[in-house]
């Protein structure tokens, strides 16, 4: 009788192990839908990505903020330092003017860190290869 009790215990375990997990690596699908509907309006990715309201995003992380040539960015941006790096992008997505004090991007921030992994697993497929 304890095996079987054992085996789902550790059944159990592992399911929420490998959830947790995949909640960390994020939803590209589920990040496509809040672009959509949250940065869309500015920003654009995918091979006819160009800059409008805001900067294109494609291989956004690993990018020297303000260095897109479609885009005039505020100075503030542009004299920031800051290289996209995932978490520094996590951080961005939050919080835009505690990164990057001066920034013209009207967005108060997300503060769900799904929906930052979310977004993020999203962008990370406009990586260049």
């Amino acid at each position: 009788m304890k095996c079987p009790a054992l085996l789902t215990f550790a059944l159990i375990l592992a399911a929420g192990f490998f959830s947790a997990s995949a909640v960390a690596a994020g939803d590209a699908e589920a990040g496509g839908k809040l672009f959509s509907k949250v940065c869309g309006g500015c920003h654009s990715v995918g091979e006819n990505a160009r800059g409008g309201f805001g900067p294109q995003l494609n291989g956004v992380i690993g990018r020297l903020a303000g260095t897109t040539a479609d885009y005039q960015y505020s100075d503030a941006m542009k004299n920031s330092g800051v290289v996209w790096t995932r978490d520094k992008l996590a951080a961005y997505i939050e919080a835009p003017k505690k990164v990057v004090s001066g920034t013209r991007m009207i967005f108060w921030g997300i503060s769900d860190p799904e929906k930052i992994e979310n977004l993020l697993a999203y962008l990370e497929t406009f990586q260049k290869p």
